[in-house]
This record gives C-alpha cells, structure tokens and sequence, in this order.
C-alpha cells in the first residue's frame, strides 16, 4: 500500500506500506540524463532483424557495419518477399499473367500426361511435392475439377541433390510473349557496376549466396 502526500508543499512526500513512521520524499536531482532520440525508421529495422534475420548465419568477413547495410537493405525491400500469412507462390503485388494466344478448347498439346521416371526419381518427386505443399507452392485438386492445362515434370540431379523442373515447352508455344521480361544485359551491367553487394537467393531451398 502506497500513500502520496497530495498538498502543495516543496517536495513530494509519500509512505510505503500505510506507516508514517517513515516518510520519502521525491527530491530533486542536479543529474543530467541524455535521452537518445530513436527514429521511427532504426525502430523500424530492429523489429525487421529481429523478426526476419535473426535465424541468419552471417559470414565472418563481413563487418558489423556491413551486417547493418544489407539488413538495412532487405528491409527497404521486403514487400518483395513472402509475408507470414501469405503462401509462398502468391506474394502479393509480384503475380505473374500468363495469357494465351487460343481460345477454348484447348488443343491436346496443353494435356500433356507425365513422363517416366525411376524409383529414385519418383521418390525425390514424392518428397518435393510434399514440401510444396507445405509451403503453399502447390495444392492439391480434386479429380472431379476441371484441369484444362497439364505440365510434365521431371528430376534434375545435380551433385547428388535434386530439384524438380516442369517443362513448360508447350505452353510457351501457346502463350504471348512478353516484349519486355527484363532488362538488357547492359542496363543490368550498369546498375551493378557501383553495387556494394551481389547475391543470389534460392527462395525455396532457403540459399542464400552473397
């Protein structure tokens, strides 16, 4: 129990435990105390590395500072990247559309049936599958949905390690092409040129060389 004394005297008074036998007061101090003013933006960041980057190994060549750099710049652009409730496959703001150049019914090309594969690569499919779905990649269909476009895919085996490829081979025969899909060689040379750091991120096995 807390008692404090209300009147307008010089200093505060107050007792602790409802006695007066021992009376505190509030005193003033001649200290000065620096208070660090936090930008909402450097809040901002710390929540981003605390939330996002803080399962990330850092390489040991790179310096505190340049640590605060590239999260710096991964927070300018996370809207690039997939949000908690959003599945990997659909960020939103970055859809891809993909239009035909035929009409319904689509020609047999489009309905292609899968391709053969051995035990072991069937087994590696299975299990890339599997993480798809949890990741929101691919779902599932029912059989009694209409699937008017069907795309084969096969394993790539590299070093003992496998992805899995669809091949999209008749379906770029039968979509518009983009005039524009990305830059030049050139435009792209000459935004790195003054670039401080150059990386390559694997989204869905989680690799990330920079």
């Amino acid at each position: 129990m807390y008692g404090i004394d209300l009147h307008k005297n010089k200093y505060r008074y107050f007792t602790i435990g409802g006695t007066k036998s021992q009376i505190l007061a509030f005193l003033p101090s001649k200290r000065k105390i620096t208070v660090n003013y936090v930008s909402p933006v450097k809040l901002e960041l710390e929540k981003f590395k605390s939330e996002q980057t803080n399962e990330a190994e850092v390489s040991i060549y790179i310096t505190y500072v340049q640590q605060n750099e590239l999260s710096a710049l991964l927070s300018d652009h996370k809207d690039s990247f997939k949000k908690d409730k959003e599945p990997l496959g659909e960020v939103v703001g970055h859809e891809v559309y993909i239009i035909l150049n035929i009409k319904r019914l689509y020609p047999p090309l489009l309905r292609r049936h899968a391709y053969p594969e051995s035990p072991k690569s069937r087994e590696a499919l299975e299990l890339h599958i599997e993480e798809s779905l949890d990741l929101g990649v691919m779902r599932k269909i029912c059989y009694k949905d209409k699937v008017e476009i069907s795309t084969p895919v096969i394993v790539a085996w590299n070093n003992g390690k496998f992805r899995m490829v669809g091949d999209f081979s008749s379906l770029n025969t039968y979509t518009v092409e983009d005039r524009y899909p990305m830059q030049k060689i050139q435009v792209s040379s000459s935004n790195i040129s003054q670039a401080v750091y150059i990386s390559t991120l694997d989204r869905f096995r989680n690799l990330i060389t920079i």
